[in-house]
């Protein structure tokens, strides 16, 4: 007679809202090992997915972790999968209040990659788990510092960082000048032929066309 697998639910989370989507693999990925994990050892009921969330964040105020812990008390589950430690928590104090949270619920967190990272009471896993923890909290911490140092160079080297590529000042110049002229003559030229007599002049926009009117605009109202 084959054994009864028991119940458990799937927890997705994925920090950065750039890699939220059906075309990233951040979901994606989880969801293939934890499924791989679970066959012939877990029926999974269903999955919960904190989506642009950190993995700073107390457990218990993301929406996708709240509504997990509200199914398992009401369908009475006791086994929640994770991919890795760090998807469930990179904050070192994070991962042990939310492990000490779902202990006294009765629940067992399970990262599919070390089974027993959170259940093994002896004393080495206890220190692997406290310095596992606080290196993926360093990684994290390391990598946001980076990414900053990153921007104020590139701010310092440029004067801008992120958004859309500033006009040139010669190309506001010229359009200017295009509707002095047009103003001479009395005869007005349009937003589209400035545009056009931009790009016959070497001017244009940062995707190699000419600009749009509605950039002309702007240009034009440039002080």
């Amino acid at each position: 007679m084959a054994t009864k697998k028991r119940a458990a639910v799937a927890y997705y989370r994925t920090s950065s809202a750039a890699n939220v989507g059906p075309d990233k693999d951040s979901q994606r990925r989880q969801a293939e090992a934890i499924d791989a994990y679970a066959r012939g050892r877990y029926d999974i009921a269903t999955s919960f997915y904190d989506a642009a969330v950190s993995g700073a964040d107390p457990v218990d105020s993301r929406p996708g972790f709240a509504e997990l812990l509200a199914y398992c008390d009401a369908n009475q589950v006791g086994v929640v999968l994770v991919e890795n430690a760090s998807r469930f928590a990179r904050d070192l104090a994070v991962q042990l209040t939310g492990h000490a949270l779902l202990q006294a619920r009765g629940i067992e967190l399970v990262p599919v990659d070390a089974p027993n990272y959170f259940t093994d009471p002896s004393p080495t896993a206890e220190l692997v788990r406290q310095i596992l923890g606080a290196v993926s909290q360093f990684e994290k911490a390391a990598l946001v510092a980076k990414l900053r140092h990153a921007r104020e160079r590139k701010r310092a080297a440029t004067g801008r960082c992120e958004g859309r590529k500033a006009v040139p000042l010669e190309a506001i110049a010229a359009a200017k000048r295009l509707a002095r002229r047009s103003a001479k003559s009395g005869k007005a030229r349009s937003l589209r032929l400035i545009a056009m007599e931009l790009a016959s002049l070497g001017h244009l926009a940062p995707s190699g066309r000419a600009y749009f009117a509605g950039s002309v605009r702007h240009m034009l109202a440039r002080r």
